[in-house]
């Protein structure tokens, strides 16, 4: 029995989660899992892709987020013409000194909202590459480092292939977590409506959103999660999971290892939401899907059956022996 003294206080996070899942229900009605999944993803330091349909609430509730932490946010639109200065920045000629200084992008910021991320041409998606993964732009051979936090929420749309560019593994592979985003229920349709009535316009709604975290308190919060306790067995149940991707006969992409430590890493922020200071093989598979169905790739055969990613992800996943 692990001594009492060295469990991690959880009571900072629960307080703090359950403010910010408060402020976000005063205007998202339902959708549990994928705000479950966002404070998952930031309590993990990762970004995340939300996919759906138009009419979601996919920019809405990435913006209600970032509202509840008191950091920098900033919002991009990926258009089709967007250049990767845009984002990152450039070097502006300044006439009085002579010299050329960096103009900060807006991807210098803490929360960055990128919007229909899969519009923008392939050199810019791969602009976010190096500032994703290593947070940091390098531009005429000077590196500038982004502060702390930083964390991209971007959103794209499945559906419509008109003017849009498939993101590339690499890219897709920087992102902890891809959470799709369904229809509502009747229910939360019909008190979708209700709330649509009640209030007088989104703008009001929106302002009513108080911040409850600050940068410090996340960084706080985020050292707990990192202390959270794994056995050796579970180390293993991850790597089994992970590998077994590279080895099905449906997959023609496996993941990688980063998978693995995103798996581990977002299962010990699950387990706090839950307010558990240790992880179990539930959380590892909760968020099996999340992490991996955007690193595999199905095989042509297996996509002309019908066959998706969540569906070989949860197959591969039962066949594993659960550690006990």
């Amino acid at each position: 029995m692990e001594n009492l003294e060295t469990r991690i206080d959880l009571t900072p996070l629960t307080t703090a989660v359950d403010a910010i899942r408060a402020e976000i229900g005063k205007v998202i009605v339902g959708q549990h899992e994928t705000i479950d999944l966002l404070l998952t993803a930031l309590l993990a330091n990762g970004h995340v892709l939300i996919e759906g349909v138009p009419g979601v609430a996919k920019t809405l509730t990435a913006k209600l987020l970032a509202k509840t932490i008191d950091v920098g946010f900033s919002r991009i639109q990926f258009t089709p013409d967007l250049m990767p200065s845009d984002v990152l920045g450039t070097s502006v000629f300044m006439p009085k000194t002579g010299d050329f200084v960096f103009k900060h992008g807006p991807i210098f910021s803490n929360l960055v909202l990128i919007d229909e991320i899969n519009r923008a041409p392939a050199k810019t998606q791969a602009a976010l590459f190096e500032v994703m993964e290593e947070r940091q732009v390098t531009n005429d051979g000077n590196t500038y480092h982004l502060s702390d936090p930083f964390m991209v929420l971007a959103t794209q749309n499945p559906i419509e292939q008109e003017g849009t560019y498939r993101l590339p593994e690499a890219q897709l592979d920087r992102f902890l977590f891809k959470i799709i985003v369904g229809y509502p229920d009747t229910a939360a349709e019909t008190d979708i409506l209700r709330g649509h009535h009640q209030r007088r316009n989104l703008t009001d709604a929106l302002d009513a959103i108080r911040s409850v975290l600050s940068g410090d308190q996340l960084d706080d919060l985020r050292q707990r999660v990192h202390q959270v306790h794994i056995e050796d067995h579970l180390f293993d149940y991850i790597t089994q999971i992970v590998q077994a991707t590279r080895a099905n006969k449906s997959l023609y992409l496996g993941a990688s290892p980063r998978a693995s430590v995103a798996l581990m890493n977002s299962a010990k922020a699950l387990a706090t939401l839950r307010g558990r200071d240790f992880i179990t093989p539930e959380d590892v598979q909760e968020l099996a899907a999340p992490v991996l169905r955007h690193r595999v790739l199905l095989t042509p055969e297996r996509e002309m059956e019908g066959g998706t990613a969540d569906e070989v992800i949860t197959q591969l996943v039962q066949k594993i022996e659960v550690p006990r």
